[in-house]
């Protein structure tokens, strides 16, 4: 694709939009799942899981300190990885990268589940880390399975997609925990299930996992220029003949048509056959979009930690004492009610407004909902329950809170917009889920262990964490202006 000058809109307005290649998008946004799934199905048992440990010693009020140290051991081992997986694929290509994710998060689950101590089930979600830290691969997969004409339709169903994942993940966690007390007949019978009562709903995420690395394997078609070249350089060494029967196997799926073999040669001589330097991949427009990447990834996955910490912690102490089944209903409908919002409009959005204003208009709803979380706890004590005044904020809160995936959405397609070359999407895409990786190892301990000293010490009343994260948001919304409102050319 050969860039132009990019304004705010993400529509083209005097080019037809290319017809997004359907399929091939249907086995990239099913590997993404994985991650969303496999990453939130622990959230409603996470904190009693803990505490069955032992680790806390029994002190409700230290299980925060433990939970962000598991989260954070998830994003430091993703933020490790991420950038290799993106110099890989950069490398080899992107089918067989992608291929190990959802393989090695298969192996991940099953191993959390079994856990029977703290430090086993920080090992397994640093290996969900690792294996979640291809994703940005199939970020560069979407980038170049499109067009100028038709990323920004692309790149809009990602909140979709994680919208159906944080779905079917507490939907998993919520209703499979504890399935030997649940049916006892049945699962109750197993030792298995009775031993391990969180095992059932890790193996169905993993299981899941498992599927659609085999889908993969059979389906996605490769779409890194430089080692289709490459394939295409080798077939037609034999014979011309051979190589246009090679060539002609297979459905179009829309990033690229080849029809004469003489051209292979000079696609294979114009597309670098090494990734990008560091130099090359790095510049002034993308470091903006960078580090506003970076600090909305840091509230919202602050935002994430807190959620189920507050939520399962009694009225009392400063919670609103739910239980795992409890919020299992409360994120899988909102999930499900998110899944159609995005579906619904996060397109149109982005079309009406363009990615840069719809991302700072996210970011003010984002602020809303963090700021809920002190007057729900404040309401609900008041009234030693959760009256109709705290489900009235429980309300707006995951109202505001469907607008953090427009702001991923939006986010996500200035990257590409803002990238240096086509060609160096793959490392690109690695650099910012590294950053966004890295941040998030930060944001989850830093959180929760927040959350744990406002209460234990009652610091503005028990809110100071919330106090500090609506003051990073109000920053998040600062640097927001500082995206530029046009990007250079990025290939000429």
């Amino acid at each position: 694709m050969t860039a132009t000058s990019v304004s705010e809109s993400v529509q083209a307005t005097e080019t037809k939009q290319t017809p997004l290649p359907k399929w091939q998008l249907l086995i990239v946004f099913l590997v993404q799942l994985a991650e969303p799934i496999t990453a939130t199905v622990i959230f409603p048992f996470a904190p009693e899981f803990i505490r069955r440990t032992g680790i806390t010693g029994g002190d409700e009020t230290k299980t925060g300190y433990y939970a962000g140290f598991i989260e954070s051991a998830f994003f430091i081992a993703e933020s490790l990885s991420v950038f290799y997986w993106g110099r890989l694929s950069d490398r080899f290509g992107r089918k067989p990268i992608l291929l190990l994710g959802p393989l090695g998060l298969t192996f991940a689950m099953l191993g959390f589940g079994m856990s029977t101590n703290f430090w086993s089930l920080v090992l397994f979600r640093c290996a969900q880390g690792v294996f979640n830290g291809n994703i940005g691969v199939s970020k560069t997969v979407m980038a170049e399975l499109t067009d100028s004409t038709n990323i920004g339709e692309a790149f809009a169903l990602m909140p979709i997609v994680w919208g159906a994942g944080v779905t079917l993940g507490p939907v998993m966690g919520g209703l499979l925990v504890h399935p030997a007390d649940t049916w006892p007949n049945t699962f109750g019978r197993i030792a298995l299930f009775r031993d391990h009562p969180y095992f059932l709903p890790c193996a169905v995420a993993g299981l899941f996992s498992f599927a659609i690395c085999l889908l993969t394997l059979v389906v996605l078609q490769e779409t890194h220029p430089a080692t289709i070249a490459r394939k295409k350089s080798k077939c037609s060494r034999p014979t011309q003949e051979t190589c246009l029967i090679a060539n002609n196997t297979g459905a179009d799926y829309g990033s690229t048509n080849t029809a004469a073999v003489a051209s292979d040669d000079a696609v294979s001589d114009s597309i670098p056959s090494q990734p990008p330097s560091m130099r090359e991949v790095l510049g002034t427009q993308f470091l903006r979009v960078l580090m506003n990447y970076t600090f909305i990834s840091f509230v919202e996955t602050a935002y994430d930690a807190l959620m189920p910490l507050m939520y399962s912690t009694s009225i009392p102490v400063g919670g609103l004492g739910f239980s795992p089944f409890q919020i299992g209903q409360i994120l899988s409908v909102w999930g499900l009610t998110n899944a159609i919002v995005q579906c619904l409009f996060t397109g149109r959005l982005l079309r009406a407004f363009g990615a840069r204003r719809m991302f700072i208009i996210s970011l003010g709803f984002m602020f809303v909902a963090m700021l809920a979380f002190s007057f729900e706890s404040y309401f609900a004590r008041l009234a030693g329950r959760v009256d109709g005044r705290v489900i009235t904020l429980l309300l707006i809160q995951l109202t505001c809170n469907l607008m953090t995936f427009v702001a991923f959405a939006s986010i996500h397609v200035l990257i590409v917009q803002s990238a240096t070359s086509r060609a160096a999407l793959g490392s690109t895409n690695g650099v910012t889920q590294m950053a966004g990786s890295g941040i998030r190892s930060l944001a989850p301990y830093f959180a929760s262990s927040m959350f744990s000293i406002s209460l234990e010490s009652q610091i503005a009343g028990g809110f100071l964490v919330y106090i500090i994260i609506l003051v990073l948001c109000l920053f998040s919304l600062w640097l927001s202006f500082k995206i530029p409102k046009r990007f250079k050319s990025a290939d000429t």
